[in-house]
């Protein structure tokens, strides 16, 4: 069984870019997110992942993914209702790596990175473009993202 321990943050400058490799496209939808369980599809890059995510505990949940054939991901994206469409790029700061994920589609404007922990105490050093710490907002969830697109809210 695995861990996700991550950190969430808004980009707030587009200093990263200085940083950033080629970016791979990422689609990903949800054919099942309730009482802060998720099922996902993933396609990312020539890969497909279905993943598996148990309810947050502080930072901390459950994860569980396994790469599927990409027929198969393509097929379970047409079972979900919204898709979540971005380019993420990978970056080091400070010895860790950095997922930064550039939003499409109904979600463009938004640009977040994420941070995974080897422990929640685990100390970070912020890089100069990582904004408001939005761990725990549930808006920020790509789940909630595929219902209610960023360019949708008020």
């Amino acid at each position: 069984m695995g861990i996700e321990i991550e950190r969430k943050f808004l980009v707030k400058d587009a200093s990263w870019k200085a940083m950033a490799g080629e970016g791979l496209v990422c689609r990903q939808g949800y054919l099942c997110s309730s009482g802060g369980r998720t099922v996902r599809i993933r396609v990312l890059g020539d890969q497909a992942f279905l993943t598996i995510k148990g309810p947050s505990t502080g930072i901390s949940r459950d994860e569980f993914e396994y790469e599927i054939p990409m027929g198969d991901a393509e097929a379970m994206l047409k079972l979900c209702d919204g898709l979540v469409e971005k380019t993420r790029y990978l970056l080091i700061h400070a010895a860790l790596q950095w997922e930064l994920d550039v939003f499409a589609g109904a979600n463009t404007g938004l640009i977040m990175a994420e941070i995974e922990l080897n422990s929640e105490a685990q100390p970070i050093d912020l890089p100069s473009w990582a904004g408001l710490e939005v761990t725990g907002d549930k808006r920020y969830y790509n789940a909630y993202l595929a219902q209610h697109p960023f360019s949708q809210w008020g």
